[in-house]
């Protein structure tokens, strides 16, 4: 089979599925040759090519006895996070500490996309526990970004953008505690989701920031994502933060247009160190809706500025807690044994974490401190409350928000690595939308002087997704950006 083939969007592979056209063995097949061809990309930290090939012969089987008339996915091949528990195969958070682990269970969104006919070919690179902007925290070392080998993916969910991006499966999972999703999405000229909290199960996604962490999805366009958002979507009783609500069909309305929608444009987002090629991108975005009979009004989100810091405490303060099951004793890498049990602790997890990791755990275990914690964690809160109500007063005034995905386009692998501080500051546009649980999307919209990906974000009312993907195929339906691959940038 042509490799061309992987290179045509989920919707239109799921059609020629359900045509009999191609099989879901010839898919999956292909999958994997072009994962090996671009194995430099180092998108995927393992495979299971005998389990997905085997999922795929039921598909063609069940296809041929018309039993998958009405399948989702009919059988594609997608990749997973390596943060998504899957029984019986390694899933190691792209972590020493958890090198030797094998899940015990499913992750229900995982299972929903299997359910949905999504079937794995494997794990996903990211940085360590979902702690980074750049895919660099990997103890398998750094995805690539397939516009230009030499740049970042973004992250933590590289290895989703970039195996998306580069034609290596139709689609994938990831999860966004702060722009996870949103940044390598823009990174890599992808649409890519994060719904509101509470929209889909946390269940077997192993944690980051509790009540941060959202799962979401990638595709080469609004059509894809809103397929695999479909599939995982809904409420799940193993997950007390999963809520139940009814799930729209995010595909029925996505061709209705933007006319007499309001779009917010809010003010703190054109800041300083905003590159121009983005500035310049944003403003044509604007103008475009301005002529699909949209109406651009100024919104303000008047602690913004204070998002980053209560996000690095929040976010932090819940790593400590959740990252202190990781001790040695019960799952995972562990040392010196013999030496008692406090020596063990202390060499398995100096061992086990990288830097990034071992930071914010300090930090997040000194804003817990006694004397600490009124003074920097409850003040968090605080501004995270006020943050929500920033945002509940602006969709008073309009029905989404229109924002750059980030502030600059795709960086070097190493540029910012040795400046936490600066690498912080990629996700300043992305932290809000965490913090306030309100569902956010990236959209390709350009392209730099460097021929590098631009996105937008556009951030939405709580569990309004359906509305948010309505306004991104607008844009996309009158653009071509979408339209442009990594596998033929020359054409750009």
């Amino acid at each position: 089979m042509s490799s061309s083939l992987l290179h045509l969007n989920l919707s239109d592979v799921v059609k020629l599925l359900h045509e009999k056209k191609v099989s879901s063995v010839e898919l999956v097949q292909a999958s994997l040759d072009a994962i090996e061809r671009e194995k430099d990309l180092n998108a995927f930290v393992s495979l299971n090519p005998e389990q997905a090939l085997q999922a795929a012969r039921v598909f063609d089987n069940q296809r041929s006895q018309g039993q998958l008339s009405n399948s989702l996915l009919g059988g594609v091949p997608v990749g997973l996070k390596d943060i998504f528990l899957v029984k019986g195969v390694k899933t190691t958070c792209c972590s020493k500490i958890l090198s030797n682990f094998v899940a015990p269970y499913t992750a229900t969104s995982a299972q929903k996309l299997f359910d949905a006919g999504g079937i794995s070919v494997g794990q996903l690179n990211m940085d360590e526990f979902a702690m980074g902007s750049s895919n660099e925290n990997s103890c398998y070392g750094p995805a690539k970004n397939p516009w230009d080998k030499a740049r970042t993916p973004g992250g933590s969910s590289g290895g989703s953008a970039a195996a998306v991006a580069a034609g290596l499966v139709y689609g994938t999972l990831g999860t966004d505690t702060g722009g996870s999703i949103r940044e390598p999405g823009s990174f890599c000229g992808l649409v890519s989701m994060k719904p509101s909290y509470g929209r889909v199960s946390r269940y077997g996604v192993i944690a980051f920031a509790s009540s941060l962490d959202q799962v979401g999805a990638f595709g080469r366009s609004v059509q894809d994502c809103a397929l695999m958002m479909q599939a995982i979507c809904g409420h799940d009783n193993y997950d007390s933060t999963s809520v139940d609500t009814p799930v729209p069909n995010f595909s029925s309305h996505l061709e209705e247009g933007v006319k007499g929608l309001k779009i917010g444009i809010p003010r703190e987002y054109f800041i300083d160190g905003l590159s121009s090629d983005v500035e310049k991108a944003i403003q044509e975005v604007i103008r475009t809706y301005e002529r699909q009979g949209a109406q651009i009004v100024p919104v303000s989100l008047p602690h913004t500025d204070y998002a980053i810091a209560a996000y690095y405490v929040i976010a932090t303060a819940e790593a400590s807690s959740n990252l202190a099951r990781y001790d040695g004793v019960r799952y995972g890498f562990s040392r010196s044994r013999e030496k008692g049990l406090v020596p063990m602790y202390e060499d398995t997890r100096e061992a086990g974490f990288g830097p990034e990791v071992k930071r914010r755990i300090i930090l997040g275990t000194y804003v817990l401190s006694a004397g600490y914690y009124d003074a920097y964690y409850v003040k968090a809160q605080k501004v995270r409350t006020l943050l929500c109500q920033d945002f509940k007063h602006a969709f008073s005034q309009c029905d989404v928000i229109l924002t750059p995905t980030t502030p600059m386009t795709a960086f070097k692998i190493g540029e910012k690595i040795k400046d936490p501080i600066q690498m912080y500051l990629t996700d300043v546009f992305t932290v809000s939308c965490n913090l306030a649980g309100i569902p956010g999307l990236s959209v390709p919209c350009g392209f730099d002087s460097q021929q590098l990906p631009i996105g937008m974000q556009l951030l939405g009312r709580a569990f309004d997704e359906a509305t948010l993907l309505r306004v991104a195929r607008a844009y996309e339906r009158d653009t071509q950006w979408h339209q442009q691959y990594a596998w033929n940038k020359k054409q750009i």
